[in-house]
């Protein structure tokens, strides 16, 4: 099994540095261009079925992606155990330096040290995004069906360094990495289903653009 991780295009609100979460909104019109080429990118990528956050931005940009294949019918399929982490009463707030408005002043500390976040009022905590992932990932090297599938998954900044934290198992305070993947960056997984389902990380953060 070949898993592709995309983390969905641009939005207006990613612009602006705004926290989304689980809050709804479409990719902008850079971000249908950048999951175009992207799709246009992985072209000779035969795709067997894709997975995809139930978000607008997530799903739109699995329809973009795999538009280059029309002759193939592939099943879309919505998970939300790969929808973004959720900023509860912080959604629609900024981050940037220039206009940040967010009541937790060490709010940062998600992006610069999480092991130190304060999860947000009705918010998700990073163990539990960590979890959802997990199960999702589990889920599908256990089914027999996908052994030899090539599988396109479309998902968000947050939850894709959270389904790597489970494959790497990365310590909280490592859980970035290098940082947010770009929009449409694009990670290779194969799964290994002869040997428990073993998962290797091929290529991480690739652009096609």
């Amino acid at each position: 099994m070949r898993l592709y991780l995309i983390r969905h295009g641009e939005t207006d609100l990613n612009k602006q540095k705004i926290l989304q979460g689980q809050s709804d909104f479409e990719l902008n019109d850079y971000g249908r261009e950048l999951a175009v080429l992207t799709g246009k990118g992985l072209g000779k990528v035969s795709f067997d079925l894709v997975f995809t956050s139930p978000l607008k931005r997530a799903k739109e940009t699995a329809v973009l992606v795999i538009r280059e294949q029309q002759e193939k019918a592939i099943d879309i399929l919505e998970d939300l155990r790969i929808q973004e982490i959720s900023f509860g009463a912080y959604e629609g707030m900024c981050y940037g330096k220039d206009n940040f408005n967010i009541p937790d002043k060490t709010f940062l500390n998600f992006f610069e040290a999480p092991e130190k976040y304060n999860t947000p009022p009705q918010g998700e905590s990073f163990e539990e995004v960590i979890g959802r992932t997990g199960d999702f990932l589990r889920e599908l090297a256990d089914n027999s069906e996908y052994a030899d599938k090539t599988i396109l998954i479309s998902t968000h900044g947050c939850a894709l360094k959270a389904m790597l934290a489970n494959i790497r198992k990365t310590p909280l305070e490592q859980f970035w990495g290098d940082g947010v993947h770009k929009n449409c960056a694009v990670t290779i997984v194969d799964v290994d289903t002869t040997s428990g389902g073993k998962m290797t990380v091929v290529e991480e953060g690739k652009l096609y653009y």
